[in-house]
């Protein structure tokens, strides 16, 4: 069996001199949120993006293209930002297209039903820690503050099985996240926008298995960096901690400038 290899740090050398040949003005700058931009924290509704981070990315939406491709809400993801994004792209791709917006609407009553059968199906106690969040184009069901997480997400599993019409099925931390079969992926968004931005290349920053579905692409045209390193991905180059999502937007400023 083959072992894939380790990625390079995006501040190695090789890291360094590929993002440089990808950032210019003209390129589009695609950011996931939490565990990227923020801290992956207990309660999602707490987070904050740092005033160093937010600061660097409104100046950065000064100078080129900037998008948000994150498995949020638009508005809710909007609400935590601080700053004002060309793009906001929600529910892992099946939310903020433009051109999307009445596929939007079939997806929210799809999705509502899904809920209502996924009430029926699961122990939605306090004490089994298994929480439904409708995203409205999505929905996302939380187990990390399951007493028995591994007996929880057996139970998670069992009932999306059973869900009709059956969803695209997409594991996250700690949360299996469903969406409508014929909604884009993260990868297939992320080319829509770079459609719209009328933008050659793109460099897409995230750190989830969601965010595989850009990095698998391996398309030529995207610099794809992994936060955390911690696992095998298919991106080009990894970023080791979230905390340093700054210096990454520090570098990525001092490429603009010059």
């Amino acid at each position: 069996m083959t072992v894939a290899a380790k990625q390079p740090c995006i501040f190695s050398p090789s890291g360094l001199s590929a993002l440089k040949g990808f950032a210019d003005r003209t390129s589009l700058f695609t950011f996931d949120l939490d565990g990227t931009l923020t801290p992956i924290i207990a309660e999602p509704s707490d987070i904050r993006i740092p005033g160093e981070v937010r600061e660097k990315m409104t100046r950065l939406c000064n100078l080129a293209n900037v998008a948000i491709l994150t498995g949020r809400g638009r508005e809710d993801a909007r609400a935590h930002l601080g700053f004002d994004p060309h793009f906001i792209v929600g529910n892992h791709g099946a939310e903020g297209i433009p051109g999307w917006e009445e596929r939007e609407r079939e997806f929210a009553d799809l999705c509502q039903g899904w809920e209502d059968q996924l009430r029926a199906l699961l122990p939605l106690t306090h004490r089994s820690g298994i929480v439904i969040e409708n995203k409205k184009c999505s929905l996302s069901i939380h187990y990390r503050r399951a007493p028995r997480r591994k007996a929880a997400h057996r139970e998670i599993v069992r009932a999306i099985q059973e869900l009709a019409p059956l969803p695209r099925r997409m594991a996250g931390k700690c949360v299996e996240n469903i969406l409508p079969p014929d909604s884009l992926n993260k990868g297939e968004a992320l080319l829509q926008i770079m459609a719209l931005a009328g933008a050659l290349r793109a460099v897409f920053v995230g750190d989830d298995d969601t965010d595989e579905d850009v990095f698998r692409m391996k398309n030529a045209h995207i610099l794809g960096i992994r936060v955390g390193n911690g696992s095998l991905s298919d991106a080009d180059f990894f970023l080791l901690e979230q905390r340093k999502i700054g210096l990454l937007l520090e570098e990525i400023l001092t490429v603009l400038r010059t």
